[in-house]
């Protein structure tokens, strides 16, 4: 039995390196066929390869070769140029968009009084047409006076709006990272079964005169996106 579960290993991994990433692999009939053994087989040889991150498997939709997850620098670098850079053609969808007063926490996070108007604007954010990531901007409407979501609908990247049309550019900010499972309405958008692992990212961001220009509130899928973290070895401290 091992020896044709990995016989349809070899197969498949063959196809993923032939049709390369993101592509859709023929189904369990064909590859049952192709290399003359039981559907069951070809399952055994799939979960495998789907726990080594080889391929991903789409409930109803077919299983496709694993497109390589983009590492995420804890840098300041917006979404659209991070895809970019990375090869990819970055998107975004509008799903929200208005005005709210801040609350406590939300002026706290944003450096405002409470009850100071802030734009909010929630987006999926899509790499290659694959969602990616959903995430809410919260911007003090005093930093982007008339900012209106359709302003980062489609590819526009929220960075360069804020410099061309605010004369702010993003100089420095905090982020946290906690790991957390995408539920219900969450994982639909990002197109993974509900208790999917995901990151969440919380950014605060300030521009060169030390304003905060926003806070943003991310949940990005963990097997998308790889956290990139630089390292140093202090002088003088052995391990």
């Amino acid at each position: 039995m091992e020896s044709r579960v990995a016989h349809v290993r070899a197969e498949v991994e063959r196809l993923c390196r032939t049709l390369g990433p993101g592509a859709l692999l023929p189904g369990e009939r064909e590859l049952a066929e192709k290399c003359a053994v039981s559907r069951s087989t070809v399952r055994l040889a799939l979960a495998d390869l789907t726990s080594r991150r080889v391929v991903e498997r789409r409930h109803g939709a077919g299983t496709y070769a694993r497109r390589t997850a983009p590492a995420h620098p804890l840098d300041v670098v917006s979404f659209h140029d991070d895809m970019a850079r990375r090869g990819l053609r970055p998107d975004t969808r509008v799903l929200r968009s208005d005005e709210i007063p801040a609350d406590e926490e939300l002026a706290a996070g944003l450096a405002v009084e409470p009850g100071d108007p802030v734009v909010r604007i929630a987006r999926l954010r899509l790499a290659d047409d694959e969602p990616m990531a959903r995430e809410v901007l919260h911007v003090p409407a005093a930093v982007a006076p008339g900012l209106r979501g359709s302003d980062l609908d489609g590819g526009a990247s929220w960075y360069e709006l804020l410099e061309l049309r605010y004369g702010r550019r993003v100089a420095e900010g905090t982020q946290t990272v906690e790991p957390v499972l995408a539920l219900d309405d969450d994982a639909a958008l990002l197109e993974v079964p509900s208790g999917s692992p995901a990151w969440r990212f919380v950014r605060t961001s300030r521009d060169e005169t030390g304003d905060v220009v926003e806070r943003v509130d991310a949940l990005v899928r963990a097997d998308r996106y790889l956290v990139e973290l630089p390292i140093t070895r202090p002088r003088g401290r052995g391990y």
